[in-house]
């Protein structure tokens, strides 16, 4: 029995579970632990918990509103831990209504950062996950500046994150010890040079450059492979918690648009799959790839191939944003691929690509939903189109993908 929403497109894949997350269809990450899926909002604040231990019937059981203009939009769940970022709501700022204005360096966010009187709350809260459907904050971590972005954290002591701090010019790479959960501890602090305006540190790139600043990190034995946005890929050394260092940094915008979103190590192949994040409208800020890296020397990772770019209609007419989102990050306990990557397309949906012949990616998998019913994005002239924004796959190979508008679809993939 086929379910009862039809997707506008799919191959090798079907919708198996749906649900508008208690009437707040919009969502960013989402994690899916223990048979919960969490799940944080970019426009209804706060985030939420899904009963998903039956995927074909999906039921919101709480939501955990966020303190004053701020977004809870990432988060990360191990264990009986909960992570969630605190930042402020930079989507709620009247200059940044304009995308534009927020990923291509318009915006001054040092000052956004920065203001004597502080209305949103900046850090990271910890909650207590041990009853799945009732998350218990239990600690928190409060930073000066704009706050975190995007956390990751798969147990034990050490959690890294992206924030944006006081004197800063954009999202830096911090580490964060949580030996003791109630009271994590900012440790360490690793930027690229000209990003430290507090000291003194003039900016090395021009002022219409775009982003530079990290969207988060992933790690994979004490190497952080961060994504620095349109200054792409930086691979950190973090043996050392207190003083992070160097170990490469890989440029390709311009000539390409950047906005690197993800940076996802295989290391049993020596591989390195990187997602270019398309952020405007109708491809205006360039060619986005997902790519694969040959990471066998960590100083020279180097492109080998890119997944091909979805043709199965026109999506520049479609409208919105066309291009890579977000990839599954083959967390502990999910399902753990080196040869399938899942990614979220926007208007595009989600897509699965096999990379056993790692020149030459090949698509397996495709499912695009409907568009929204409603937008719940408040941003003026925004079109109403699907806009897939994460993809968690989990243990059993179940596919849910969350969208800025139409609530978390639950699929299978039978390639």
């Amino acid at each position: 029995m086929s379910y009862p929403i039809s997707p506008v497109y799919s191959k090798n894949m079907r919708i198996i579970g749906y649900s508008d997350q208690g009437g707040r269809p919009d969502g960013v990450q989402i994690m899916v632990h223990r048979g919960f899926a969490y799940i944080g909002h970019i426009f209804s604040k706060g985030f939420s918990v899904v009963d998903v231990r039956d995927p074909k019937n999906p039921k919101p059981v709480g939501y955990f509103p966020a303190p004053g203009n701020t977004w809870n939009l990432h988060l990360q769940a191990h264990g009986d831990l909960l992570l969630v970022v605190h930042a402020k709501d930079m989507f709620a700022q009247p200059e940044l209504e304009d995308e534009k204005n927020y990923y291509k360096g318009a915006a001054n966010f040092h000052s956004l950062a920065h203001e004597e009187e502080k209305d949103w709350s900046a850090g990271m809260a910890v909650y207590d996950i041990s009853s799945p459907e009732a998350p218990r904050q239990i600690g928190f971590m409060p930073v000066n500046g704009g706050g975190l972005h995007r956390i990751w954290y798969t147990g034990g002591r050490w959690a890294y994150a992206s924030a944006l701090l006081d004197g800063f010019t954009d999202y830096i790479l911090i580490t964060i010890d949580m030996a003791d959960p109630a009271h994590p501890v900012l440790v360490g602090k690793f930027w690229l040079p000209g990003m430290n305006a507090a000291q003194g540190e003039v900016s090395q790139w021009p002022s219409d450059f775009g982003r530079y600043g990290l969207h988060h990190p992933i790690i994979q034995e004490d190497i952080a492979y961060c994504s620095w946005r349109d200054a792409c890929l930086v691979v950190v050394d973090v043996a050392d918690k207190v003083n992070p260092k160097l170990i490469a940094h890989k440029t390709w915008s311009p000539p390409l648009g950047g906005g690197t979103h993800n940076a996802l190590p295989l290391p049993d192949r020596d591989l390195l799959v990187v997602v270019d994040e398309a952020v405007l409208d109708n491809k205006a800020d360039g060619e986005k790839p997902i790519w694969v890296f040959d990471n066998r020397i960590k100083t020279n990772p180097i492109s080998i191939s890119t997944m091909p770019e979805p043709n199965d209609t026109d999506y520049l007419k479609v409208g919105g944003h066309f291009g890579p989102h977000n990839i599954h990050e083959n967390r502990p306990g999910s399902f753990v691929s080196e040869t399938l990557i899942f990614a979220t397309y926007q208007n595009a949906g989600i897509r699965v690509y096999d990379i056993r012949d790692a020149f030459h990616p090949v698509e397996v998998g495709a499912l695009v939903p409907p568009p929204p019913a409603k937008l719940v994005d408040p941003r003026p002239a925004r079109a109403n189109v699907l806009h897939s924004a994460d993809v968690f796959v989990d243990a059993n190979g179940l596919v849910y993908a969350t969208d800025f508008n139409a609530g978390l679809y639950i699929a299978e993939f039978n390639g």
